[in-house]
């Protein structure tokens, strides 16, 4: 989103990354995700609805008429909640989060201490930390549009960032329950 539409409307993908984040945090919180988890069907339906959007997603980048790093392709405007509404999608259909925040966020309560407050004081930090540097990334990236403004490398990387979308896709198509 960076290079589309610039480091200031990079911010709302990142709050759409991180209130899909805020949700699975609440969700490992509070148990429901060990539920999710333990569904083979739920799994299954995560994994492959965000393994299709990822492949979908990898082949609209290789076959796009118009290359995100031309100067006039890079400034499209865009509404912030469309923006912030990609980010969830594409933090939603990352099943993986979902297992990671399971995973990690037991280990770190303490039973004998408050747990909502664990909770709270855990997820503000990491959602900060993650927003700093979600909004980096998304401000080096409207960056190398001028950079990178020639159209030979704008293919390119339509080519190679598709390509690696497709990958994770089909990585996501092959999860396995352990």
């Amino acid at each position: 989103q960076g290079v589309r539409a610039g480091g200031r409307k990079s911010a709302w993908a990142a709050a759409g990354i991180l209130s899909t984040n805020a949700v699975y945090f609440a969700l490992s919180a509070t148990s429901i995700a060990a539920l999710l988890l333990a569904s083979y069907e739920t799994f299954q339906a995560i994994k492959w609805l965000g393994a299709g959007y990822l492949i979908y997603l990898g082949l609209r980048c290789i076959f796009a008429r118009t290359t995100p790093l031309t100067p006039t392709a890079a400034r499209t405007p865009a509404s912030g909640w469309r923006i912030w509404l990609n980010g969830v999608l594409v933090q939603g259909a990352n099943p993986k989060a979902l297992l990671f925040f399971g995973a990690v966020l037991p280990q770190f309560i303490d039973p004998a201490r408050p747990i909502g407050t664990q909770v709270f004081i855990m997820g503000a930090t990491s959602i900060s930390v993650e927003y700093c540097i979600l909004l980096g990334y998304g401000f080096l990236a409207a960056q190398a549009v001028s950079a990178l403004s020639h159209e030979r490398y704008g293919k390119l990387i339509n080519r190679l960032s598709g390509g690696l979308l497709i990958a994770a896709g089909l990585g996501m198509a092959r999860l396995h329950r352990s």
